[in-house]
């Protein structure tokens, strides 16, 4: 429910806030004196759009604030959870429109998207214009209000199919492109097929290149080595030598100083370190004389080792930086391959799986289009009795089904039929309604469906257009039934609607007190004697005739003043 406006700077209008309450809202006062200014306004912060034009002359932005509360609103309250929007049970959206045209929107503070707007207002508030009847025309619309009627069991159903639907899209497309891209599979999978078993063939394994590079390194110095070795050896034995090796030069010294140990007791432990080291030195010896057998290589060795580094090279620019990467690569070309080798037998299975979900989809649409057809008779002749009501005699109105190709709504095309004179064919609304008289049908709807209907807040815009006398009584009386339980926001200039107000706010034009010479526009609220003059001034009188006076105090029920 609107509990609150807050308008600036917005066309005639310098600064206005208004406080809302339940049920019928009645805005009255002079033509032009800015009723639908307000609207617009409204119409502004819900989302719809608003040029530099609306921006007051001379000001540099206009400002537009709605608060409504959200009581009776858990989808609304749903969708500001999912936007991280979240309010407590009152949400307030802005918008600021600059006089170059820019506009910022912000919902509970928070800057947004004009489209998020629309989508959190769209259950919030419905504007019907005189002539802006979009929504009512909208074959979308249509189709919701009446599976709205037709109620919880048809919404779940349809909520069935439409989960249906796109997983058969689904499934579909994914057949498609397998059907399609028969030729480019094959090319794929021959692709694959061939990079895995390249690097199959080269059995990689990882740190293998560094092993092979120290490898190239000492074979590239094998000469150096082997020199270096046969001379360790040389020093250490004595081999090929007039002199002694370090290992018998070592030995003799430990025995010479093994022979006088007895006279002083030092002696022992530098004997026990040169047997130290005289065991250090003869396994010394035998680790150089293991390493020099090791350089004994064959003389292919070193072409051996760079071809298998030019294979890992070649590897390496194809699929990857390092042995792991080349891997980890072949192993997603294996699985593609795989899914790839595969796709006959995907195939068949999505095929046998789109023939279960089309006869899935197809028994779901067929119980929504019997909900509908059920749901359209009740709805047609409700409406057509309520536009007999509402002045429209002979009137015929018909919710129209016919089948359609299968979509995300089911297989119905719903379309509003209308004869608003007795002889002439049903046309679809869009075609043949006046904006009196899809007015008037937008009201009749609204009653007929007001207990499906989630919005809290409907406004109309001069719905009186084109009626008066008894059928403006009948359509007062309607707004009046569909306030009980929501809001109704009417402007209107016919005192037999306006009678039926729970508020009576009254829109005057005048000049700025500030001397300036501006126009502006105030609303105040009417009670008692005012509210009176109000309706003998819509009644074609003034305060001062005594007839007009005596009628609208007959209208709102008042007894007449005794002299």
């Amino acid at each position: 429910m609107l509990t609150e406006l807050h308008v600036e700077n917005f066309a005639l209008i310098d600064r206005l806030d208004l406080r809302f309450g339940e049920g019928l809202i009645v805005l009255t006062g002079e033509t032009g004196a800015g009723k639908s200014i307000i609207v617009d306004a409204l119409n502004a912060v819900l989302g719809e759009r608003a040029g530099a034009d609306c921006v007051r002359t001379g000001c540099e932005r206009a400002l537009v604030q709605a608060a409504f509360d959200l009581r009776g609103c858990p989808q609304v309250r749903s969708q500001l959870e999912e936007a991280g929007l979240d309010g407590d049970e009152v949400v307030v959206v802005s918008r600021e429109v600059t006089a170059q045209g820019r506009s910022q929107c912000r919902v509970n503070g928070r800057l947004t998207t004009l489209g998020m707007v629309r989508e959190l207002t769209a259950l919030l508030a419905d504007v019907h214009g005189q002539h802006e009847h979009q929504l009512l025309l909208s074959p979308l619309w249509q189709m919701e209000l009446l599976d709205a009627f037709a109620g919880p069991a048809a919404l779940e159903v349809r909520s069935l199919y439409s989960e249906a639907w796109t997983a058969l899209q689904r499934t579909e497309a994914e057949l498609q492109r397998l059907v399609t891209d028969e030729r480019e599979r094959s090319r794929m999978a021959d692709l694959f097929r061939y990079q895995v078993n390249e690097i199959d063939a080269a059995r990689l394994r990882p740190g293998e290149e560094e092993e092979l590079r120290q490898e190239a390194v000492r074979l590239a110095n094998l000469e150096k080595l082997f020199v270096a070795a046969a001379r360790c050896v040389e020093l250490l034995s004595g081999e090929e030598s007039e002199y002694p090796g370090a290992v018998a030069a070592a030995g003799e010294a430990m025995r010479a100083l093994r022979s006088v140990s007895s006279y002083d007791g030092e002696i022992a432990s530098l004997e026990s370190l040169l047997e130290s080291a005289l065991v250090s030195l003869e396994e010394a010896l035998s680790g150089v004389r293991r390493w020099r057998d090791t350089l004994d290589v064959s003389p292919g060795r070193i072409d051996e080792v760079q071809q298998r580094l030019d294979v890992i090279a070649s590897l390496k620019r194809k699929y990857g930086d390092t042995e792991e990467e080349v891997l980890a690569y072949r192993d997603r070309a294996a699985a593609e391959l795989e899914g790839l080798e595969r796709s006959d037998e995907r195939r068949q299975e999505l095929e046998r799986e789109r023939e279960r979900m089309l006869r899935e989809v197809e028994l779901l649409s067929g119980r929504l289009s019997e909900a509908r057809r059920a749901a359209a008779k009740t709805l047609g002749e409700r409406v057509e009795a309520g536009l007999q009501e509402l002045g429209m005699q002979g009137a015929r109105f018909l919710v129209a089904l016919e089948e359609a190709p299968p979509g995300p709504r089911g297989r119905d095309r719903v379309e509003f039929l209308i004869s608003a004179n007795p002889g002439e064919p049903p046309k679809p609304l869009a075609r043949v309604a006046s904006g009196g008289e899809a007015s008037r049908t937008m009201l009749a709807l609204k009653v007929a469906a007001t207990e499906c209907d989630p919005v809290k807040t409907l406004v109309f815009d001069e719905i009186d257009a084109g009626i008066g006398g008894r059928t403006a009584n009948t359509v007062g009386e309607k707004l009046h039934s569909i306030s009980r339980g929501r809001q109704v926001l009417c402007v209107t200039h016919l005192p037999q609607i306006a009678r039926f107000a729970d508020h009576h706010l009254k829109v005057e034009k005048g000049e700025d007190s500030s001397g300036a010479e501006r126009t502006v526009v105030s609303v105040r609220a009417l009670e008692g004697d005012e509210r009176v003059a109000e309706l003998a001034r819509m009644l074609g009188g003034s305060e001062e005739s005594e007839a007009a006076v005596r009628h609208a105090r007959e209208l709102l029920g008042i007894e007449p003043r005794t002299r």
